[in-house]
């Protein structure tokens, strides 16, 4: 589905990215385990657009070069990425935020029946977003919010989503409920590219998982095997 070569990013002067080699298959949960700083979410933004990489890099989608495309090129071609810290629109209500992650769907910016229908699957999946529909999006708590923006990323219809730390300061119970939507969302048939904090859980959700030290990938796997690696549970899940 998606299949990256010899992708190198800098992050201003700095060069992040080094010859990073992945691939996701349709329909996995793929998890990209690593400390801060070792260029996790420079990945992310490199990969729907947000940050384009050195010449020499390769990015395709079903075979497709996306390499040098804009992000909203790549959002239409079924790339969602909901970002670090959620990033709602604060000052729009919930049911504004969604329509915005409708609005390459649109046009003349003018609704249809389709997208309709869409924010009321968002609405069913996530019954506290349908009550507080109009409410503005910076008084949900954070824990709605995460919701809202991944609600916001769905709408777009992705064929592979993004997530960057969805459970960052959430309640443990939450953080239970965010994996589970996100099982969710893969079964149902999305492809989804994983980067948490939470490594033992990002692990037994995914199907594969990779490891990044400074800008490198160092080891990849079967999440499971990942899991019991000694050198992976020491270094990122406090040994044992």
């Amino acid at each position: 589905m998606l299949k990256l070569n010899n992708v190198n990013t800098a992050y201003g002067p700095v060069h992040v990215l080094k010859n990073v080699c992945l691939e996701i298959k349709a329909g996995e949960i793929v998890t990209l385990i690593g400390a801060n700083g070792a260029g996790k979410s420079t990945l992310l933004k490199t990969i729907s657009g947000l940050l384009h990489p050195f010449p020499g890099s390769e990015m395709a989608l079903h075979g497709e070069d996306i390499t040098r495309l804009s992000s909203h090129r790549i959002v239409r071609m079924g790339i969602s990425h909901v970002p670090e810290g959620r990033r709602v629109f604060p000052g729009l209500t919930v049911r504004e935020n969604l329509e915005v992650g409708s609005s390459t769907r649109l046009k003349g910016f003018v609704m249809n029946r389709e997208v309709e229908n869409d924010i009321d699957a968002v609405f069913k999946r996530f019954p506290r977003l349908k009550e507080r529909k109009n409410q503005l999006a910076w008084s949900l708590s954070g824990g709605e919010q995460q919701m809202l923006a991944i609600g916001r990323a769905l709408v777009a219809r992705p064929k592979l989503l993004l997530l960057d730390e969805p459970s960052l300061g959430l309640a443990p119970n939450l953080v239970i409920e965010v994996f589970n939507i996100i099982k969710s969302i893969n079964a149902e048939g999305t492809t989804v590219l994983l980067v948490e904090q939470n490594a033992a859980m990002a692990l037994k959700a995914a199907h594969r998982g990779y490891i990044i030290e400074t800008g490198q990938i160092v080891k990849e796997g079967i999440g499971s095997e990942l899991l019991r690696d000694p050198a992976v549970r020491n270094a990122y899940l406090g040994g044992g």
